[in-house]
């Protein structure tokens, strides 16, 4: 065995802490220094949708704010599983996050063997903005309000159509509760997307649809269909005069189409937290809110705290909807 005097033995203990100060140091420089190169957006949904346009249009001011490109990374299919994947499969160093929606909370009772579990995988950072959906009919149907809709399903169950994009999703959601509610019972029609929705309504090919704001705008605009309600908790600033299913018999109903960003667990907090500043003062700048306000979106920018809290309670409702409604992918 080998003995060290005392004064070698002090000398290891301190070339030793100064060891962990220097790591330590290096550790706290590199975030304060984040970020030092481009930041990577890993978008669940296809170029030119509402979650890519806001992630390209927050993302090239939060770039402007970080002094960082932040480039976006169209990844789909799986039902948005592959872009979570590409997510988690790349270091959590604060440089990749996710720009997700309601998968993060249907997926999990929709499909089985996911292979991660998204509570425990991501950490929510911030919600870019919500994307109320309406429902509408087609311009020859013969109710003119939502209580009028309500009437004449009941009066005739099962002959009433309406198209959602797609099957599973938000609008698909707030289709069955919407039906469990009321007490009617309509004929689902899924879509791929709310452009196809929009299409048929404008043509009569279903009676109602329920899309986003953004999606229905152009038949109403052309006078090829009418809005009878809103889904969102609040009505809509675009919208002013059209009610909310809260206010029109339904108090609480909100379920909304929405877009966030997301990190994967193990990202530094610091990080986490200072994105999510950014992305808040993102979504406020004026020229932001401009291009985003055009197509009905609701700007939020919430703290880490608040999203995660928000998502936990939409959680439960959309598991709820599902479980009873027997909503499956196919």
């Amino acid at each position: 065995m080998i003995r060290l005097g005392r004064r070698a033995a002090l000398g290891l203990a301190l070339a030793s802490s100064a060891l962990h100060a220097r790591a330590q140091n290096r550790e706290a420089q590199g975030k304060d220094d984040w970020p030092n190169r481009p930041l990577r957006l890993i978008v669940a949904f296809a170029a030119g949708g509402a979650a890519d346009t806001a992630a390209r249009t927050c993302g090239q001011k939060m770039g402007e704010i970080l002094g960082q490109s932040v480039v976006i990374e169209n990844r789909t299919g799986g039902n948005a599983v592959i872009a979570a994947n590409a997510t988690l499969q790349s270091p959590h160093d604060g440089y990749t996050f996710l720009v997700d929606a309601a998968n993060q909370l249907t997926n999990p009772a929709l499909m089985k063997d996911l292979g991660f579990d998204y509570r425990t995988a991501f950490v929510p950072v911030s919600q870019f903005c919500l994307f109320p959906q309406v429902i509408a009919v087609k311009r020859d149907f013969p109710a003119r309000t939502i209580q009028e809709f309500i009437a004449l399903a009941r009066a005739r169950p099962g002959s009433i159509s309406y198209g959602t994009p797609p099957a599973a999703g938000m609008a698909h959601l707030a289709g069955e509760a919407f039906q469990k509610q009321a007490g009617i019972r309509l004929v689902h029609t899924p879509y791929r997307g709310g452009a196809d929705a929009a299409r048929d309504i404008a043509a009569g090919v279903v009676d109602a649809v329920i899309i986003t704001t953004n999606s229905i705008r152009p038949p109403v605009q052309a006078g090829q269909a009418r809005i009878l309600a809103v889904t969102s908790l609040e009505r809509v600033p675009t919208l002013p005069d059209v009610p909310t299913l809260a206010e029109s018999g339904f108090p609480g109903f909100d379920l909304s189409d929405w877009n966030g960003v997301f990190a994967a667990a193990g990202t530094p907090a610091p990080i986490i937290d200072r994105l999510a500043a950014v992305i808040g003062q993102a979504v406020r700048d004026p020229g932001v809110r401009q291009r985003m306000d055009a197509s009905g979106a609701i700007m939020l920018g919430n703290s880490p705290a608040e999203f995660r809290r928000w998502l936990e309670a939409q959680r439960g409702l959309c598991e709820q909807v599902i479980r009873e409604a027997g909503i499956t992918l196919g």
